[in-house]
């Protein structure tokens, strides 16, 4: 057993190996929902936020019922429509700006 560095060849295998299991989300997701965490870390939780890749049919459906909470605020003016609304629509703009980076491949 060694405690220097590996050879070079085997440094190579292991890090292709680690790589390889880096990029099995499936394995990653059930590793993460192993660890036991008390309180969210408010940068990870930030960048969960950062990269959410939402779907077309999220984003069509938060549109339809924004135009939908929109056009009933107006009609009924009923306060909780309306704060319904206000709600919903940052939401649809986050949701719509990141699938429309994510078309755009930035």
């Amino acid at each position: 057993m060694s405690i220097g560095r590996l050879p070079d060849h085997e440094q190579r295998i292991l890090d292709e190996m680690e790589r390889a299991l880096r990029r099995d989300r499936r394995l990653d997701r059930r590793l993460r929902t192993l660890r036991v965490r008390r309180r969210p870390d408010p940068a990870r939780v930030l960048a969960r936020v950062a990269g959410y890749r939402p779907r077309v049919w999220t984003v069509v459906v938060l549109f339809a019922v924004s135009v939908g909470l929109l056009v009933a605020g107006i009609v009924t003016s009923d306060p909780g429509v309306i704060w319904a609304f206000a709600a919903l629509c940052p939401l649809t703009l986050y949701a719509t700006f990141r699938l429309m980076c994510r078309w755009c491949g930035t």
